[in-house]
C-alpha cells in the first residue's frame, strides 16, 4: 500500500510540474519570459520562505555562503531559465521529453564527480539515452531549431543541481534549499527583462494564472518528497516519467501542439534508458543487501 500512496503521489506531482509548465508558457505568449520568470521567483521564494520560518528554519546565516549551496543555487539558476525560455520558446512535449534526460545526466555527473561506480551497462544506457535526446532535436536537418538547446541545457543545469544537493551539509534543510534556489531566479529573470524590453502591466487574468502556477507547482514539490519518503524509491522513480505524458496531452489540447514522430519516439528512446538504469540500481542495491546479509 505505501508503494501504491507514493506511486499516486508520484503521478500528481508530475502532473502539477506540467500544469505549472502550461501556466508559464501561456504567460511567456504575451509577456517577457524575464517578466514570467521574476514574478514566479518572488512567489516562490515567498512561499517556501513562510514553509521554512514555520519550521523553524533560519533563512539568513552563514549557510548561505556554503559553496555546495553557491553551486546548487548556480545550477538551479541555468536549469530554471533555460527550461522556462525552453516551454516558452518550443513545443511543450518536445521540452519535457528532453527534460527526461535528466536523470541519464545526475547518474553521468554522480560518476564523474562523486566517484559513484557506474558499470557498462548503465553507461550504455546514459549512452542511448542521450542518442534519444539528439532524436529529439535533430541537429542537422531541416527539422532542427537552435532554440531546442534551451532544454538540453535545462538538463545539464538542473542535473548539476541535483548532483551538487549531495554535497549540501544536512544542517541545511530542503526548505531553506527551495527558498534560495526560487530567490535566485528573481534577479535572472530582472537581468533578461532588461534585454527583452519593459514589463506588461498584469491583467486579472495574469495574475490567476500565476497564482495556479505557483499552487500546482507547490503541491507538486510536496507530492514529490512525500512520494520519495513513502515507498521504495526503486519502485517509485518510474513514474516520474509520467510528466511526458501529462506534456503531450497538454500541448496537444490546449495549445494545438501535434509532437511528429521523432519527438515521440526520442521521448520513448530517453524513457526506456532512464526505466533500464533505474533497474540496473536497484538489481545493484539488492545485490548489496544479499552481500551484507551474508556477511553479517
Amino acid at each position: 500500500m505505501e508503494n501504491l500512496r507514493g506511486s499516486l503521489l508520484m503521478v500528481a506531482a508530475m502532473a502539477g510540474f506540467a500544469l505549472e509548465d502550461m501556466c508559464v508558457k501561456a504567460l511567456s505568449q504575451h509577456m517577457p519570459v524575464g517578466e514570467v520568470l521574476a514574478l514566479m521567483g518572488i512567489g516562490g521564494t515567498v512561499i517556501f520562505a513562510v514553509l521554512a520560518l514555520r519550521n523553524g528554519d533560519r533563512l539568513l546565516s552563514r549557510d548561505l555562503l556554503n559553496p555546495a549551496v553557491i553551486g546548487r543555487n548556480f545550477g538551479e539558476l541555468v536549469g530554471t531559465l533555460a527550461f522556462v525560455c525552453a516551454v516558452a520558446f518550443t513545443p511543450l512535449a518536445q521540452a519535457s521529453a528532453i527534460l527526461q534526460a535528466t536523470p541519464l545526466a545526475v547518474t553521468l555527473g554522480a560518476a564523474l564527480f562523486l566517484g559513484e561506480k557506474v558499470g557498462w551497462r548503465r553507461w550504455s544506457a546514459i549512452l542511448v539515452g542521450f542518442i534519444g535526446v539528439l532524436v529529439v532535436i535533430r541537429p542537422g536537418t531541416a527539422g532542427f531549431s537552435v532554440l531546442s538547446l534551451f532544454a538540453v541545457v535545462a538538463v545539464v543545469g538542473l542535473a548539476a543541481r541535483d548532483v551538487i544537493t549531495r554535497r549540501v551539509p544536512r544542517s541545511i534543510t530542503s526548505m531553506q534549499l527551495a527558498t534560495y534556489g526560487f530567490a535566485t531566479c528573481i534577479p535572472a529573470g530582472a537581468a533578461l527583462l532588461l534585454l527583452q524590453g519593459p514589463p506588461v502591466p498584469l491583467s486579472l487574468s495574469d495574475v490567476a494564472q500565476l497564482g495556479a502556477a505557483l499552487v500546482v507547482g507547490t503541491a507538486g514539490y510536496y507530492a514529490l518528497i512525500a512520494a520519495m519518503r513513502i515507498g521504495e524509491v526503486a519502485v517509485i522513480t518510474p513514474f516520474r516519467y509520467t510528466r511526458l505524458i501529462f506534456a503531450v496531452a497538454i500541448g496537444w489540447t490546449v495549445f494545438a501542439e501535434h509532437p511528429d514522430q521523432w519527438t515521440l519516439i526520442g521521448g520513448l528512446i530517453i524513457v526506456a534508458s532512464g526505466l533500464y538504469t533505474l533497474a540496473r540500481e536497484r538489481a545493484r542495491a539488492r545485490a548489496a543487501r544479499a552481500t551484507a546479509a551474508t556477511l553479517g
